[in-house]
């Protein structure tokens, strides 16, 4: 845990120093004033998404791109295979973890405004875990899966808010907190459990009804409303028991830190908008914003991949192999770095989601202005998620899609 203690000042002193040194993660323009080219644009996701719909039987991909500030949506397939329902503007798709950087921009929010600090542990604002070894970790070591070895997710036999304690109450570290990081739902689930505590709210009432509104999202949802459900995308999956077997059409079912760990629903033009506010959150209220830029500082070094809150973080420009290779280490128990500032220069931010029926992945480089979402109603190898978006992301920075 070394240097943890003293994680929320060092957090405020490296976003003074990012502010004061000239090379800021949220440039206010563009690399080019040019206008992008929407028809140059549409070539590029065409031939990176249309193969990999088909390889991969997804019935329906959303794609938001954006590319000096101006937001492009492209819709291909189905939204629903029983009725033939188009993907359109307006579709909503589970995307799985990126839910995670909701819950750590909601945390950093709580920190912003003086409710609690990285230093914290949860016993401070969870008083039933206090004393137990949960409770050694911090905040930060929760937010960043640098716990001592939490599960990659809750177990089966947790059905509800008392199997829950006992669970973290029973729970033995495999090694020190901010040792080694072992991704785990529960870790950054109890790190938004314990912030909305330290706010005195309910996690899912927080964010639905203060930081979705704050950020401008309007077509985000935890809990999809009555009258958004017929535009909820039905997802796909295979019965992997059975040789063959027809799609079943699935959605995310309750569970145990579910809305903390992977429970947003919402179009690509709504996490086209997520994206753009992380490229220059200069749009927002001050507390919003300063919560946002925190969400970028690093905390730890994980191999070539740079560990923030809920974002994953490389340099830019980055090899195809560098960025897949990080992108593969969410069933890996790693050894960390604590970082006692940012790595300077240019950084792209990226992550990754998938429930049964879905897949996601978000990915920005602020400096460039450019960023590409995907959203299907398929879970697809997260490799070639990487591929795709990489390949639309180098025709937007190579120029040719303006």
């Amino acid at each position: 845990m070394q240097g943890i203690p003293r994680a929320t000042a060092r957090l405020t002193t490296q976003l003074a120093a990012l502010a004061a040194s000239g090379l800021a993660l949220f440039p206010a323009q563009a690399a080019t004033d040019q206008a992008p080219d929407a028809a140059a644009i549409r070539a590029a996701v065409d031939a990176a998404i249309r193969p990999l719909m088909a390889k991969n039987d997804i019935p329906g991909m959303a794609v938001g791109v954006t590319v000096g500030g101006k937001s492009f949506v492209f819709n291909y397939g189905v939204a629903s295979k029983q009725s033939g329902k188009p993907v359109d503007d307006k579709t909503l798709f589970e995307v799985g973890s990126v839910s995670k950087t909701f819950n750590a921009t909601l945390g950093a929010k709580a920190l912003v405004e003086g409710k609690l600090k990285l230093s914290d542990h949860p016993g401070r604002h969870i008083p039933a875990l206090k004393g137990h070894p949960i409770d050694r970790a911090t905040l930060l070591n929760l937010v960043t899966y640098t716990a001592g070895g939490l599960t990659l997710q809750v177990p089966d036999a947790v059905t509800d808010e008392a199997s829950l304690m006992r669970y973290l109450q029973q729970w033995k570290p495999d090694f020190a907190p901010g040792e080694k990081r072992r991704y785990s739902n529960p870790s950054i689930g109890l790190f938004g459990r314990t912030a909305a505590a330290a706010m005195g709210r309910d996690y899912t009432e927080a964010v639905e009804s203060d930081l979705l509104p704050k950020l401008g999202l309007r077509e985000t949802y935890l809990r999809v409303p009555a009258s958004a459900m017929a535009d909820y995308a039905t997802g796909y999956d295979k019965d992997d028991r059975q040789a063959g077997a027809p799609d079943m059409a699935v959605r995310v079912s309750p569970g145990a830190f579910d809305s903390e760990s992977y429970g947003i629903k919402t179009t690509a033009a709504d996490l086209v908008r997520f994206m753009q506010v992380n490229i220059d959150p200069s749009g927002l209220d001050a507390t919003t914003r300063q919560a946002v830029e925190a969400t970028h500082v690093g905390h730890f070094q994980v191999d070539g991949m740079t560990q923030g809150l809920g974002w994953e973080q490389y340099p830019w420009p980055v090899p195809l192999a560098q960025l897949q290779a990080g992108n593969a280490l969410g069933r890996v128990t790693t050894a960390v770095k604590p970082l006692d500032h940012t790595p300077a220069g240019a950084r792209l931010f990226n992550k990754t989601g998938s429930t049964r029926g879905f897949g996601a992945y978000v990915v920005f480089v602020p400096t460039q202005r450019i960023g590409v979402v995907l959203l299907g109603n398929r879970s697809w190898p997260i490799p070639e998620r990487v591929d795709a978006a990489y390949a639309i992301l180098g025709k937007l920075q190579a120029g040719s899609a303006r």
